[in-house]
């Protein structure tokens, strides 16, 4: 096994193309994890990190959703999710750059 930093940098910061794509930030950590997952050291554990991450956080928007007829709560927690999508690939980046593990709080293990 090889390791690539860069690659690890790019697939934390490859999440924020949802804000330009909508989705993209869901499918290109995915693919780059199943294709070098067995090709380049840690990925498999911070893929799984960042999958874990962006599934959990699809479930807190979901249940926003009808949380918003309770005096607007689903927009505060769709408000502190954005903030999350922003924040936490960039924080896990620089962990990633410096050989530290990711950490996403709030995460639900899905993947083991």
């Amino acid at each position: 096994m090889k390791n690539n930093k860069q690659l690890l940098v790019f697939t934390h910061l490859s999440q924020l193309l949802d804000f330009v794509t909508g989705i993209g930030g869901f499918i290109v950590p995915l693919l780059i994890w199943i294709t070098k997952k067995d090709e380049v050291q840690d990925m498999d554990y911070h893929g799984k990190s960042i999958l874990n991450f962006r599934i959990s956080m699809f479930l807190y928007l979901i249940i926003c959703v009808p949380a918003i007829l309770l005096f607007g709560l689903g927009l505060l927690g769709f408000l502190v999710i954005g903030v999350f999508y922003l924040i936490f690939p960039i924080m896990n980046a620089i962990k990633a750059s410096n050989n530290e593990e990711p950490s996403y709080p709030f995460s639900i293990a899905f993947i083991k």
